[in-house]
């Protein structure tokens, strides 16, 4: 009888061990050899970047490509830090580094995109040099987006901000100079396609600004973005070498990869790398 329970108690602890090897580990490290991936991305442009550009690109080198799209920016970060995915697209480095920080993730960047750009818009003014004296300005409520705002405002001449501003912590108050008194109205970006027809000007994110079907080539101005506002495909620190995402970084730096942002996401702004290239 003590044999048979043996055996028994043998052969769950083997299935238990097996079961164990083909899972995720505690640091979301994903299985090395996949040739199935699973890339989370916000619904809207990025998620189209992935499935209209990636995929194909990927597939062709053996990989299948599920694309899960995400609603907001904290569930594609938790999903990718538990092994529910391999990769993501949605995000800059400063939310990125913030975000694992704050969540105690071990998330890298894998290689920037090219990212649609933040933009004043009006449907009051055809010119920045139209922009009169107290003119209303809807902008971001989040710091982030807000620092992004406030550094567009400055370089299209109509504002000064403080050199030494966290953009982690930005406000109205860090504006030195404003020559124009523009009124400042935070609300939440995605609002901010919207405040278009009831403000004079509205600073808009450019993946609200493209869920809105607005053309990102009518902004008045668009961001110069630095390559830390950029969005990256991130995936966790512990799969970096790994084949899979070896594979994701060169299908994003093909000449396929930029030929295809060429044609289908005009208005992108292209970050170091690729301009480097040229």
């Amino acid at each position: 009888m003590m044999k048979k329970f043996a055996l028994i108690l043998s052969v769950i602890l083997t299935i238990g061990l097996l079961a164990g090897c083909g899972s995720s580990d505690k640091s979301g490290s994903t299985n090395e050899d996949t040739k199935a991936l699973k890339i989370g991305a916000t619904a809207g442009p990025y998620s189209d970047m992935v499935t209209k550009v990636i995929k194909p690109i990927m597939e062709k080198q053996g990989y299948t490509i599920e694309v899960i799209e995400f609603a907001d920016y904290v569930q594609p970060n938790r999903a990718l830090g538990n092994g529910e995915l391999h990769a993501n697209l949605f995000q800059h480095k400063i939310y990125m580094e913030n975000f694992a920080k704050e969540n105690g993730l071990q998330l890298s960047e894998l290689v920037i995109v090219p990212t649609a750009p933040m933009g004043i818009y009006s449907n009051k003014y055809k010119s920045l040099e139209e922009i009169a004296e107290g003119s209303t300005v809807a902008v971001a409520n989040d710091p982030t987006n807000l620092a992004r705002t406030l550094g567009l405002l400055q370089d299209a001449g109509l504002v000064t901000v403080d050199s030494n501003v966290d953009p982690l912590r930005v406000s109205e108050k860090d504006v030195k100079d404003n020559p124009k008194q523009l009124v400042f109205q935070p609300i939440e970006a995605g609002q901010l396609p919207r405040a278009v027809d009831s403000v004079d000007l509205s600073l808009v994110p450019g993946n609200f600004a493209l869920a809105a079907k607005m053309d990102l080539l009518k902004a008045l101005q668009l961001e110069e973005m630095p390559d830390d506002y950029r969005n990256r495909v991130v995936v966790n620190t512990a799969d970096l070498e790994k084949p899979f995402a070896k594979a994701l970084k060169a299908a994003v730096e093909s000449p396929e990869f930029e030929k295809a942002i060429d044609e289908n996401f005009k208005g992108f702004g292209k970050p170091e790398w690729m301009l480097k290239r040229k």
